[in-house]
């Protein structure tokens, strides 16, 4: 029942990361678009992919890993989206200067346009904080970690439903709400937590 059970549940992983990127290959949007478009953008959805799996390791809802696994991961995956970006903005940078420098300067009349941006600086700055993780202490982190989480998935999002490009409608739609509905859920439940065990702590400091 259980083998059951986690095999459904990655099946389900496999096909809300591949369908979107299987119907995008379809668009008849990329006829006339060279590689390097093709490529930048690609990375752009699989950045998308990849903030639905972050909730999900550290929610532990990906069985057959440990919690120790999951962590590793998740820091791994996060690596892996901040090289996506990178791939990203370089791709549409060497199509278009302009509209790439437009958009990082917030002077692009796109409206998606600033949720990109606002949502790429909180990634390179959570990857950046996160080598210094060990001085900020493990409160303070996960203050900034979730306040930084919360704008990059509420920014992302209103960034991929904006854009009208190679994913199709219906599937974009289905992969923002699974990365909004996992990454809140996650959210608040860490914050719950947090305030669980607070008052608890300050009690204890007491009898030091």
């Amino acid at each position: 029942m259980r083998s059951a059970r986690a095999s459904l549940i990655w099946a389900a992983l496999i096909a809300a990361l591949g369908i979107p990127i299987a119907l995008a290959a379809l668009s008849p949007f990329l006829e006339w678009r060279d590689w390097i478009y093709i490529t930048g953008g690609f990375a752009g959805i699989a950045a998308l992919g990849l903030l639905l799996i972050q909730p999900l390791l550290i929610g532990g809802f990906l069985p057959g890993l440990s919690p120790y696994r999951a962590r590793r991961l998740h820091r791994w995956i996060g690596g892996a989206l901040v090289v996506a970006l990178l791939i990203h903005v370089a791709g549409l940078w060497i199509t278009s200067p302009p509209d790439m420098a437009d958009a990082l300067l917030f002077r692009s009349p796109t409206p998606f346009s600033p949720f990109g941006v606002v949502a790429m600086w909180a990634v390179f700055a959570v990857a950046l904080l996160a080598l210094f993780r060990r001085r900020l202490g493990l409160r303070k982190w996960r203050v900034v970690h979730l306040s930084l989480a919360v704008v990059i998935v509420a920014c992302t999002v209103a960034h991929a439903v904006l854009i009208e490009g190679a994913m199709e409608t219906i599937s974009k739609a289905a992969l923002c709400a699974l990365v909004a509905i996992a990454s809140g859920k996650v959210i608040f439940d860490v914050w719950a937590r947090n305030k669980k065990t607070r008052p608890m702590r300050s009690s204890s400091s007491g009898f030091r």
